[in-house]
């Protein structure tokens, strides 16, 4: 059996991330590229403000262990479905994590806590020549490397509200252990396990004054969101070749044994 976790496909794509600058990286340059980085990534971390769009193309659940990130599962092996030939399905939403790549941020010692860094691994990564647009001019970032750098901005702070989203589910005990076995019709059997769901009871009976404050903050949607991407465990199947599902997919949630 071919088994998969979340939580162990994360962080993604960075095999060399270095902090940016003008002394190191002023004469690199970044040429045009496609998802072919992605091809072998069966998850992707989503945020908050990408749920509802995220929900529409995958299921979306939460990573095993403490932290509980919200995934957007693109496969049931080390395959993203949605890649071929570099190219994202063009009827697919493409999770933010992605569209960031070869930028990030790393954390550093700084009063800021964090600098824009570049995967100096990536095969769009030119340290030299004229092909691609550069990231500097002399010492001063270029609008590549600025927008590159108020993407990240946005998305770290994304990931802070995503926290505190993940913190409030767990706080109430919402998340429950979930696993999905597939067999394919070449009697390949595929795994998928390492990731949690909301446990739709222990929703329903919420105290009132958490329903109101979840709605408050847009909380509420966010959840219904996740519920309803479940179902996308369907098109997952459907795509691996009308697999049949031999053990619970977790797109029908039960009530948790736990306390």
């Amino acid at each position: 059996m071919s088994d998969a976790s979340p939580a162990s496909a994360l962080p993604l794509f960075y095999r060399d991330p270095q902090p940016l600058s003008a002394v190191q990286h002023g004469d690199w340059r970044l040429k045009d590229g496609d998802a072919a980085f992605a091809a072998e990534t069966p998850f992707v971390p989503v945020v908050v403000s990408e749920i509802a769009a995220a929900a529409r193309c995958y299921p979306v659940v939460f990573s095993g262990g403490e932290g509980a990130q919200p995934v957007a599962v693109l496969g049931l092996e080390q395959r993203n479905l949605f890649v071929a030939d570099g190219r994202w399905a063009e009827d697919a939403y493409v999770p933010a994590y992605v569209r960031r790549y070869p930028f990030g941020f790393i954390a550093t010692v700084n009063p800021d806590g964090f600098a824009l860094a570049v995967d100096a691994a990536s095969e769009r990564l030119a340290p030299s020549g004229e092909e691609g647009t550069a990231l500097f001019d002399g010492d001063q970032p270029t609008q590549l490397t600025q927008e590159a750098m108020a993407f990240c901005n946005a998305f770290q702070g994304e990931a802070g509200a995503t926290q505190a989203f993940a913190e409030a589910l767990r706080a109430q005990g919402l998340l429950i252990d979930r696993r999905a076995d597939v067999t394919l019709p070449d009697g390949r059997k595929l795994g998928l396990d390492g990731f949690q769901i909301i446990d739709t009871d222990r929703f329903a009976k919420l105290d009132e004054a958490v329903v109101l404050d979840w709605h408050r903050k847009g909380w509420l949607a966010l959840v219904h969101f996740h519920l309803a991407s479940l179902e996308r465990f369907g098109a997952l199947l459907a795509l691996h070749g009308q697999a049949t599902t031999t053990v619970e997919p977790a797109t029908k949630p039960t009530k948790s044994k736990k306390a």
